[in-house]
C-alpha cells in the first residue's frame, strides 16, 4: 500500500511564490506531499489522469490553487 500524501497543484508557476507557504508547513510537520503545475484550464485530460493516478498512488487530500484565475482550481 501506498503511503498517504497530500497532492498541491497550481495553475501556473507564478502560484508557486504563494503555495511554498503551504510546502513549508507541510514539510515543519512532515507530512508528505508532492507539487506539480498543471491547468485544469489548458491541460483538463493531463490533469484529470494526474488526479486519477495520485488517488491511485495514495493522495488523500488535494490543494488546489489558481492565482489570479481562482474560479480555475475547482
Amino acid at each position: 500500500m501506498s503511503q498517504p500524501f497530500i497532492a498541491i497543484l497550481m495553475g501556473s508557476e507564478n502560484d508557486l511564490n504563494t503555495m511554498t507557504h503551504c510546502t513549508d508547513v507541510l514539510s515543519l510537520f512532515n507530512i508528505p506531499h508532492e507539487v506539480r503545475v498543471l491547468s485544469a484550464h489548458r491541460t483538463p485530460e493531463l490533469t484529470a489522469q494526474y488526479v486519477k493516478d495520485a488517488q491511485t498512488r495514495g493522495a488523500q487530500v488535494f490543494i488546489a490553487a489558481a492565482g489570479m484565475a481562482a474560479h480555475l482550481a475547482g
